[in-house]
């Protein structure tokens, strides 16, 4: 392409402070550095993890460009990248997978030592390649897709099939994966068995539809908004309910429920309450559960220890507990095989410049 090598100018949604709105902005994309890609961004979806940089509940440096679920083109390449070129069609990873740490080389490890979730905001060679009125501009999670084009990490990006739509695969970079994999990878939903849902958002219905896959016979949707029932039933839980309608515990409305069978609970929320109460529901000798949405920072956890004693297990999910680079393109290949739809998890297509409004869709639930 005729960019290659030179800065490239182009929109970008920046949020120069927490709590504050997206500003869209021109900035400048420095071309890759060795081991590096310059992406050009062409769908990307809205993830709640997004709004925890804004509201403060993650840790990140500022100004910064967030977003970190998307697909787009290869645009260019640094210095000794073998794996793209550019014109593939590819997927940012917020989970990179380097295949040289502890991590990447167990058989069961997924969190690669190059994963930013701290907010360090840089490249691999403590840089950042964003600009925008002057001002160096930081990293999100090794992504940073709320902008036309990006530079990450070889580590950080999966090459995918040419005929898979953006505008739908962008949603395996993050929501989709995390949520289908936590109930087939990470918690091991056996056939026939009971699971429990907590948080019906994108990421909840997709643990939905992994319970689904992996053959569960009966999967309860747990939300306080009614209004996402009929999405968690058309994806395939089996029923729903409102913790609003009892007095009594959540753990003890699935208890009698289920008459006490409950194997597989998933807290796709981020809510400490949510993530005790889940612990309580599974099965006090064989249940798993399994926590899903991403905790509040600088917060501290307090539990009774004899949920755990009586042998039940408490496992953490990150990205579904799939190898980035290795398991995307298979899921992306298992989508175009309609093994998995993915329209049902998308409400709203808008332009880039109304990303704030897609944000106002996102805290009303909708």
């Amino acid at each position: 392409m005729g960019t290659a090598g030179k800065v490239i100018k182009c929109k970008a949604a920046v949020l120069w402070d927490q709590k504050k709105p997206f500003s869209i902005e021109e900035i400048e994309v420095a071309p890759p550095k060795a081991k590096e890609v310059r992406i050009k961004i062409l769908a990307t979806g809205i993830c709640r993890t997004d709004d925890h940089v804004i509201k403060g509940a993650m840790v990140s440096k500022f100004p910064v460009i967030v977003g970190h679920e998307a697909a787009g083109v290869v645009e260019s390449i640094g210095e000794g990248v073998t794996t793209v070129k550019p014109g593939d069609k590819v997927i940012p990873l917020f989970l990179p997978q380097c295949g040289e740490c502890n991590a990447c080389r167990n058989p069961d490890g997924n969190f690669c030592i190059r994963s930013d979730i701290t907010g360090r905001g840089v490249l691999a060679d403590g840089t950042t390649r964003f600009t925008c009125k002057g001002k160096r501009v930081y990293h999100f999670a090794n992504t940073s897709t709320f902008t036309e084009y990006t530079v990450v990490d070889e580590s950080s990006v999966a090459k995918i099939d040419d005929a898979a739509p953006p505008e739908k695969v962008c949603l395996i970079g993050c929501g989709f994966s995390t949520g289908y994999g936590a109930a087939i990878k990470t918690g091991k939903v056996t056939p026939g068995s009971t699971c429990a849902v907590f948080g019906l958002g994108g990421v909840g219905l997709s643990v939905i539809m992994g319970c689904k896959s992996a053959g569960a016979s009966r999967i309860i949707g747990i939300d306080l908004n009614k209004d996402k029932f009929e999405k968690a039933m058309a994806v395939g839980a089996t029923e729903c309910i409102s913790p609003k309608d009892s007095t009594k515990p959540i753990s003890e409305v699935l208890s009698e429920m289920t008459g006490d069978t409950v194997s597989y609970t998933f807290e796709v929320i981020g809510r400490l309450e949510t993530m005790v109460d889940a612990l309580a529901s599974c099965h006090m000798n064989y249940g798993t559960c399994v926590l899903v949405g991403v905790p509040p920072s600088a917060k501290m956890l307090t539990f009774d220890p004899m949920l755990l004693f009586t042998g039940r297990t408490w496992k953490g999910c990150i990205f579904g507990g799939w190898k980035s680079r290795d398991d995307v393109p298979k899921l992306v290949t298992d989508f175009l095989a309609k093994k998995f739809d993915l329209d049902q998890l998308i409400t709203h297509i808008l332009p880039f410049t109304k990303i704030n409004e897609g944000f106002e869709l996102l805290y009303s639930g909708q």
